[in-house]
């Protein structure tokens, strides 16, 4: 069974496989259990990864400070692929959270980290909600 670590802090890069590494001096969290469920969320963000980076292209969604993305202009499938995207990526946080026994309010760290994550690896032009709110292209 592939285990994928997390550490959370300043420094964070998601790989194109679907594991996660956020590096810090903090702590270190492992999904510890490659649930079906988990496995099925990555596979699932995989397979929707060109479709989104194609609504992200057209400016229809962007990348919100809260871990997710989120409809700026209603194009198409834009909500249907938002949804199952934020959908997938609340199982992947909160499987983090309970695999590693962290107080409920830990996720909204994951969250944040992961917007820094999402806000980093955005593409040149994508829009991205800063942490104070604004939108910006980056």
């Amino acid at each position: 069974m592939r285990k994928i670590s997390f550490i959370f802090g300043l420094v964070a890069t998601v790989l194109l496989t679907g594991a996660v590494h956020l590096s810090s001096f903090a702590a270190s969290y492992d999904i510890k259990e490659m649930t079906p469920e988990v496995k099925a969320a990555l596979d699932a963000r995989r397979g929707r990864f060109d479709q989104l980076a194609s609504l992200k292209a057209q400016g229809a969604v962007g990348e919100n400070n809260r871990g997710y993305v989120e409809v700026l202009k209603d194009m198409g499938p834009a909500q249907s692929v938002v949804a199952s995207e934020n959908q997938d990526r609340k199982l992947i946080y909160n499987t983090i959270v309970k695999q590693n026994d962290l107080p409920a309010n830990s996720l909204t760290t994951i969250e944040k980290v992961f917007a820094q994550v999402q806000r980093d690896k955005a593409a040149s032009g994508d829009s991205v909600q800063n942490e104070s709110g604004a939108w910006t292209k980056k």
